[in-house]
């Protein structure tokens, strides 16, 4: 990210090429020709995709803004609504399926593109319209009786929602299957590749230099919804990302003990007060790719002792994870080891005591840290895959929340997001419970009462080496207090 004193930004948006989606088309082709394969099965039929529809809001004639369906957009990067898309499998071919829009369309949205536009503009083979779906495939198939379609129909293991399969009014032409596909793309998708990279990077760089802007406009009086502003305007004006990730977070004071605030019933609408430390996680979307980022900072500019002592425990956790991160360390030892740094943060200072062991064995840090230390990143904030077929989720506290359990390899990217709240909800249970009480300082914790909470959060690619930090926001409380003063960011070209 280049030095940036404020006001705009030295970014300029990377072109997108459609190429991505060739090269992912042809990843999930030999991926998929392998699983057949390797099930003795015949290398024919079609996978079929079909993509997001519009939505207004109720019953009135208000369009909510469109974002293409995921798993259909990593196929084909279609941002149009109302498309299906087909791959055959033995030939490789890639079709589109446009809808037929209304002559009316021309009056209200603009012009009607013919196919031949979609057909150069996404780098497919061949392009039809969707009331043309069953004839065409009928037509393609090159294998006697009905052809076969690989639709999309699994488990999220993030959300537990599954995912759509595409729906035709005459299905029953069709043998259909709703097993295969499924896994395989979504593990195609946890590998990412250069050109994927180069996007999540992009909106990290976009996305950094946002927060940095963040930093430097808080003050107190100010609203939470402000400097929730100021980071979507950098990402729009100087990015054109008109999506976030996802709904921002922008926490201050006991808010920032919410772990999922800025919903509807809490909506960023806090004042910030003298004192307050602030807790702001928002990342930009870009071509479909996102960033994930969380900047913890004091509202005021100048960290107080309370706050140092925590925020020096947190980023010791997020410093070591990414230290130790390299293919073959399984994601559980990593979030293991940021409980357990951030447990000897806090007991060096007083706030709790004991053996760490022990309090590792009764799962103490997961009254401090309660969700998982981070999860795949790419197309979703939470990037599918987290648990593939033979990978059970850990049930004990603290891991149960884990988004993913897998061993790293080459090419995944992983949020690192260690964090230490002070949740009353679960810090008096546990400071009542027979097992856990005598771990803590109570005179020592009381003083942490409605402190809220301190994450960061960075997006690292691992690499067959080790791994590489996509972010670049200050981390060191010397630099946030600086670069809330005024001063450029990154403070040197090294930096």
């Amino acid at each position: 990210m280049a030095s940036s004193t404020g006001g705009g930004s030295a970014l300029t948006p990377i072109t997108v090429s459609m190429e991505l989606h060739t090269h992912n088309r042809r990843k999930l082709l030999r991926c998929l020709r392998q699983r057949l394969l390797d099930s003795s099965r015949s290398i024919h039929g079609f996978v079929l995709l079909q993509g997001g529809e519009e939505q207004n809001r109720f019953c009135t004639d208000h369009t909510i803004l469109f974002r293409q369906e995921s798993y259909f957009a990593y196929l084909f990067g279609v941002k149009e609504p109302g498309f299906y898309g087909a791959i055959d499998i033995a030939s490789g071919r890639s079709i589109l399926f446009a809808p037929r829009l209304p002559e009316e369309y021309a009056v209200w949205l603009g012009k009607i593109k013919p196919l031949s536009h979609f057909k150069e503009y996404y780098m497919v083979d061949m392009v039809f319209y969707t009331d043309e779906i069953v004839r065409v495939l009928h037509d393609l198939c090159d294998t006697p009786g009905k052809p076969s379609l690989f639709l999309l129909y699994g488990l999220n293991t993030d959300s537990n929602n599954y995912s759509k399969p595409a729906m035709l009014k005459e299905m029953e032409k069709f043998d259909v299957d709703l097993e295969v596909l499924h896994p395989v793309i979504t593990e195609c998708r946890v590998h990412k590749s250069d050109m994927e990279i180069a996007l999540i990077q992009f909106a990290n760089d976009l996305s950094s230099e946002a927060h940095v802007e963040v930093m430097r406009s808080a003050k107190v009086g100010m609203k939470e919804y402000q400097l929730e502003s100021i980071f979507l305007h950098h990402v729009y004006m100087y990015g054109g990302c008109r999506h976030c990730s996802y709904t921002c977070i922008c926490a201050t004071g006991e808010n920032s003990a919410v772990l999922h605030y800025g919903h509807a019933a809490a909506p960023n609408d806090k004042t910030l007060h003298d004192g307050d430390m602030a807790l702001f996680d928002m990342g930009a979307e870009y071509h479909f790719y996102g960033s994930d980022i969380t900047c913890s900072f004091p509202v005021n500019g100048k960290f107080s002792k309370n706050q140092l002592l925590v925020y020096d425990a947190v980023l010791k956790a997020h410093d070591y994870v990414i230290a130790s991160m390299r293919p073959g360390v399984n994601w559980v030892d990593m979030h293991k080891l940021a409980e357990r740094t951030i447990l000897e943060g806090l007991k060096e200072v007083g706030i709790i005591h004991g053996d760490i062991d022990d309090m590792m064995d009764r799962r103490l840090g997961a009254v401090f840290m309660p969700h998982g230390l981070g999860h795949l990143l790419g197309i979703d904030t939470h990037d599918p895959g987290g648990y593939p077929k033979g990978l059970e989720r850990p049930k004990e506290a603290g891991l149960r929340s884990l988004r993913t359990a897998r061993t790293l390899e080459d090419g995944m990217v992983i949020t690192v997001e260690p964090g230490c709240y002070f949740i009353d909800a679960l810090l008096l249970p546990a400071m009542e419970d027979a097992d856990k009480s005598k771990y803590f300082n109570h005179r020592e914790i009381s003083r942490f009462r409605g402190f809220g909470g301190i994450r960061i959060e960075s997006n690292v690619l691992v690499t067959a080496g080790g791994c590489r930090n996509l972010t670049n926001c200050p981390r060191r409380p010397h630099d946030i207090e600086a670069v809330m003063t005024g001063a450029p960011w990154p403070s040197s070209p090294a930096a």
